[in-house]
């Protein structure tokens, strides 16, 4: 089956999609994850490299894509010599992200359905993004919500793959 036009999210609490769901104004997508910039091969000082993200994707009420709220709490060394505390870049991503979740009036936390979308941030992608089947099997393609690596595929009922 190929990618649908509007790509199932099941919300899983205490999962890797527990921040997703409707508000007001449409549907919400919202992470804390670490990426690294496109293009980047792993050497020595990797860890200055993998960058800490607040993300909020925000979609009309039909999963058309809407906006971003992209935040770059720090990186893996800086986590590494604060790991707890206030000064922690995890302590301030999530502060951020509860704070933006906040913000979303009559926010409600259930399944979503998007439209693939992407865009890039600090040169990081992040989005929906189709990928196609390296035979050209259009039943074999997924989409991958970047830069978490989720992947959403057959039989097309919210859950993902890693």
């Amino acid at each position: 089956m190929a990618v649908p036009e509007v790509v199932p999210i099941a919300y899983q609490p205490k999962h890797r999609t527990e921040s997703i769901g409707r508000y007001a104004d449409g549907q919400f997508l919202a992470s804390v994850t670490y990426a690294f910039p496109q293009g980047f091969r792993p050497d020595d000082g990797w860890e200055e490299h993998k960058r800490l993200y607040t993300v909020l994707h925000t979609f009309d009420a039909e999963g058309r894509y809407r906006d971003s709220d992209i935040w770059c709490a720090g990186t893996w060394a800086q986590q590494q010599r604060a790991p707890h505390g206030d000064d922690s870049p995890l302590t301030r991503a999530r502060v951020r992200l509860a704070g933006l979740l906040r913000s979303l009036p009559r926010r409600s936390y259930t399944d979503i359905a998007v439209r693939p979308f992407q865009v890039t941030h600090e040169d990081v992608l992040f989005g929906l993004v189709v990928r196609k089947d390296e035979d050209g099997d259009e039943d074999e393609d997924w989409a991958e919500l970047y830069p978490d690596r989720l992947g959403f595929g057959a039989p097309w009922n919210g859950t993902y793959d890693t």
